[in-house]
């Protein structure tokens, strides 16, 4: 008896002591589980640090990019490359952090991301919407529609993936725009309004898109509109009124949107890395 304690009752304890003091690096999570480990709520935190920054700025420059999944490498040289430079004040992610709503995706990304030496916020893309995937956004990053003062210029960012709802969540939520209309008046002078999937693409609700472009003009002096989710670099008319839709490559593309916006003016270049 002695032995058999020694061979197999020690090894057992002694397996179950690691997992005491190590479980939680041990253990293998449903890949759609929603304990998040690391940093929450990252955009708010961001937000924070950004407006703070930006706010005697008269000219900002800031980054569009997106579609980051499943190309981490690609990401990690960004984050190298906007970290290599000193004239980006910061970054917008605009949607598919992840490829499968996987929650790793999610962090994976968030820890590359944070690497970055200026502040940056993200979208909800419609691939992040997947499994459990919008659950996991919230956590990480934060409520699917939200906004912020970069100087005078009023970013208001909005969940437009509504495909992936089969239209039974608000999307886009109208609520939201209109209360956003009248939230913050005093600090801004101009808006810029982003969204993960474009008016008239396969992921908007297009029975809205008319509706939608009218609500956005509403905005105090709308300059023009971004998004991300065609993967490659766009600039339409959609509706023939010359409100510009800038759209931004993907990751693999290996490159990125740089704006220049000042109270009159805005320019962009695409940037390879």
């Amino acid at each position: 008896m002695p032995g058999f304690i020694k061979e197999h009752i020690i090894p057992i304890l002694f397996c179950i002591g690691l997992l005491t003091f190590t479980g939680c690096e041990l253990i293998e999570y449903h890949p759609y589980d929603t304990r998040i480990r690391g940093e929450k709520d990252i955009n708010r935190t961001q937000i924070e640090i950004l407006e703070t920054a930006c706010s005697q700025k008269e000219t900002i420059r800031f980054v569009l990019m997106g579609d980051s999944q499943r190309r981490y490498d690609d990401t990690e040289d960004f984050v190298r490359n906007v970290n290599s430079r000193n004239d980006i004040d910061f970054v917008i992610h605009g949607g598919d952090i992840s490829d499968f709503g996987l929650t790793r995706e999610f962090t994976w990304t968030r820890d590359i991301m944070n690497k970055l030496n200026v502040p940056y916020v993200s979208l909800i893309g419609n691939h992040d919407v997947l499994g459990n995937g919008k659950a996991v956004f919230e956590k990480i990053f934060g409520p699917e529609n939200f906004s912020f003062i970069a100087g005078k210029t009023k970013f208001v960012c909005l969940n437009t993936n509504a495909l992936e709802y089969d239209y039974s969540h608000p999307v886009p939520d109208f609520n939201f725009l209109n209360l956003e209309m009248e939230n913050r008046l005093d600090e801004y002078t101009q808006t810029v309004a982003v969204m993960h999937a474009k008016p008239y693409c396969e992921q908007f609700n297009n029975n809205v898109a008319e509706y939608f472009h009218y609500t956005l003009k509403n905005f105090t002096n709308l300059r023009f509109c971004l998004h991300a989710h065609d993967h490659n670099t766009k600039e339409n008319d959609i509706f023939g009124d010359n409100l510009i839709y800038y759209g931004c490559p993907s990751m693999d593309k290996r490159s990125y949107l740089l704006f220049t916006l000042t109270q009159n003016e805005h320019s962009y270049e695409e940037v390879f890395f």
